[in-house]
C-alpha cells in the first residue's frame, strides 16, 4: 500500500513540477512584467518585451546603432564576475541561434577501441592542424541536466555524424535521453 502511494506521489510530481514551473513562467511574463512596466492590460508586458527584443535586433543590424550596442557589449565583457556570466550566456546563445551555429554537427564519439562505448557530442572545429593535431577534431560533449560540458579532441575516425537536427540532439543530451528525437523512436 505504501509503495503504491509513493508511486502515485512520484507520478504526481512528474506532472506537477513541469506544470507549475510553466504556469509560473507565464505568470511572470503576463502579470509581474505588466506590474513592473505599469501596464494595465494583462499580457501587454510580454508584448512590450517581444517588441523591445525585436527593436534591439533591428538596432544591432543598423550600422550606426550597432557601434553603441558593441560598446555596451564591451562594457559587460570587462566587468569582473559579470563578464563570466555574460560571456557564457552570449556564447551559448550564439551557438544555438546565431548566424554561425556551432551545434549543428551532432556526432557519436567512440570512447573505446571496439566502439562499444559512445557519447553524443557536436563537432565545433573540424580541423586542429594549426596546433599540429592532424586528423583530430574538437567535439563538445554537453552534460545532461546541466548547461555545462567538456571539449574533447579525438581522431576523426572515432566520430560518426548523426542524421539529426542539432537542436533535437541537444535536447536529447540535456534531458539525459528522455526528450528530443523523433516521435515514435
Amino acid at each position: 500500500m505504501v509503495k503504491r502511494l509513493s508511486g502515485y506521489f512520484v507520478r504526481g510530481l512528474i506532472f506537477f513540477i513541469p506544470a507549475v514551473v510553466t504556469i509560473y513562467l507565464f505568470y511572470i511574463a503576463f502579470v509581474k512584467l505588466d506590474r513592473m512596466l505599469g501596464l494595465p492590460i494583462p499580457g501587454m508586458g510580454l508584448l512590450v518585451t517581444l517588441a523591445f527584443i525585436t527593436l534591439l535586433g533591428f538596432l544591432a543590424s543598423n550600422f550606426i546603432t550597432r557601434r553603441i550596442l558593441m560598446m555596451v557589449d564591451g562594457l559587460f565583457e570587462h566587468i569582473p564576475l559579470v563578464k563570466i556570466l555574460y560571456s557564457s550566456i552570449k556564447d551559448i546563445t550564439n551557438a544555438l541561434m546565431g548566424e554561425k551555429k556551432t551545434f549543428d554537427h551532432p556526432v557519436l564519439v567512440s570512447l573505446s577501441p571496439d566502439g562499444s562505448v559512445k557519447v553524443v557530442g557536436f563537432i565545433t572545429k573540424d580541423t586542429l592542424e594549426e596546433w599540429g593535431l592532424h586528423d583530430q577534431v574538437a567535439v563538445y560533449l554537453p552534460q545532461s541536466y546541466n548547461f555545462a560540458g567538456n571539449l574533447v579532441v579525438v581522431p576523426k575516425e572515432r566520430v560518426t555524424p548523426l542524421d539529426a537536427e542539432g537542436s533535437e540532439v541537444l535536447t536529447f543530451v540535456l534531458s539525459g535521453g528522455v526528450a528530443g528525437g523523433k516521435e515514435g523512436e
